[in-house]
């Protein structure tokens, strides 16, 4: 038997039938990268949690205070000069100042308690004879110190001192305490007692229990430190009379707000 061939002759599709046969691969091919996983929405790893329903709570204040006596003073003091010229208002300025922080000195104050607030220079002016703009008649030099003492029996004496030596300005006194950090301690215990006191009162009228803490918030309100010094008359005599000074007490206060949580 002879070897036969068998050859099958399809036809060419046409033109356009080449168009579809195209169109119909591109489709394919988009279909199979959009189903790819990579290309797919991201999967959510967990829910959102629904929110919880509002906590039952009792909002209260409490306020502690805890009074103190002071054992720091600071006064300010100054010296102010007028003069024809520059030269002559800062030299007489500096003249008086140095006299005054000697003063200060000699009642055994340290140079790190005397420090130097404020210098300043400024020209005086003559706004009555008509001049437009008005001339300069001088200069006006002001020097201040501001002094911290650590011994409340010297302030009176300090100020006299000063006065004497040739300070011209006292600003003013004011007494504090050092070391508040004890007295802010002890006032907060005491305003977180009188919170809890409140809460427990309005707690146990509704018929509830207090079930712990929500929140707690504080505001420091120091009560303004006092300013206590006075003068005195000078006696038909004419001696010195000493400046009395008061240093009084000063208080620490503390206030608080809670939200209680209850059930």
């Amino acid at each position: 038997m002879s070897d036969r061939t068998v050859s099958i002759t399809l036809p060419l599709p046409s033109h356009a039938g080449l168009r579809w046969l195209a169109i119909g691969l591109a489709t394919g091919l988009l279909a199979a990268v959009v189903a790819s996983p990579l290309l797919s929405a991201p999967r959510l790893l967990a829910a959102n949690p629904a929110p919880t329903a509002d906590e039952h709570t009792i909002s209260v204040t409490g306020t502690g205070k805890v009074t103190l006596s002071p054992d720091t003073a600071d006064l300010r003091l100054g010296v102010l000069v007028t003069a024809a010229s520059v030269k002559d208002a800062r030299n007489q300025a500096a003249d008086a100042m140095s006299r005054v922080i000697a003063a200060l000195k000699g009642l055994g104050i340290s140079d790190a308690d005397i420090k130097t607030s404020w210098v300043s220079l400024q020209p005086t002016y003559d706004y009555q004879s008509g001049a437009n703009p008005p001339h300069i008649t001088g200069y006006q030099f002001s020097n201040s110190v501001a002094v911290t003492l650590h011994d409340l029996a010297k302030v009176g004496d300090a100020i006299d001192a000063a006065l004497a030596a040739g300070a011209t300005s006292l600003d003013g006194v004011s007494f504090r305490v050092a070391d508040e950090a004890g007295a802010e301690a002890q006032a907060r215990e005491a305003a977180m007692t009188e919170a809890r006191a409140k809460a427990q009162t309005l707690a146990s009228a509704a018929g509830v229990s207090i079930s712990g803490v929500a929140s707690i918030s504080e505001t420091m309100a120091p009560v303004p430190y006092p300013i206590a010094y006075g003068g005195a008359a000078a006696p038909a005599d004419g001696k010195s009379v000493p400046t009395p000074v008061q240093p009084g007490t000063t208080d620490v206060s503390v206030t608080i707000a809670v939200v209680y949580l209850i059930g």
